[in-house]
């Protein structure tokens, strides 16, 4: 593979204002009630000591996706050239089986049925622009790169890669 694509959220700088939540809906033209991009709230920690973090999450492009593998039609592919896993819908079969294999939760589904998910703006990067959910992002929170380029991050920021089975390809900073 040629590079591996992926995003950097720094959660710190999250503000939970679902910019770009909107920006891919947006983008996409999805209808209600997919969503290809959400934030979430992670709660951690016992009373009186609660904290609470805003998490923007998509698909994890994970470099052994667990939907591809569960898909009995191979509707799902990882692309070589930049790690990006997509879907033909034409090929789904609305069968579930890759939502119960994602430890994500990244496959949705609408009203025809088969299942659609993030493809990192795959329009937008053949004309060298960033994923409209990081090009929206007011707080810089959420960044996307090559794997290589956002894991140096890694040394000069308190972050880490991840972790995973599947191997998302997701560097995140607190």
């Amino acid at each position: 593979m040629a590079k591996q694509y992926g995003f950097y959220l720094k959660v710190d700088r999250c503000v939970q204002c679902h910019a770009c939540e909107t920006a891919c809906k947006t983008a996409h033209e999805i209808e209600p009630g997919p969503r290809w991009r959400r934030v979430v709230q992670i709660w951690d920690g016992q009373f009186p000591g609660v904290t609470m973090k805003s998490v923007s999450i998509s698909c994890m492009h994970c470099g052994k996706p667990a939907c591809a593998a569960a898909c009995p039609v191979g509707a799902i592919t990882k692309r070589k050239e930049d790690g990006i896993v997509v879907v033909d819908r034409k090929q789904c079969i609305g069968c579930h089986a890759c939502l119960v294999a994602c430890p994500f939760g990244a496959p949705q589904y609408g009203k025809d049925g088969t299942m659609q998910k993030c493809n990192l703006c795959l329009d937008r990067l053949a004309v060298g622009r960033s994923p409209a959910c990081t090009a929206t992002c007011p707080g810089e929170a959420l960044q996307f790169g090559t794997m290589e380029e956002l894991s140096q991050s890694i040394s000069v920021n308190w972050a880490r890669k991840w972790a995973g089975a599947t191997q998302p390809s997701v560097v995140i900073v607190r």
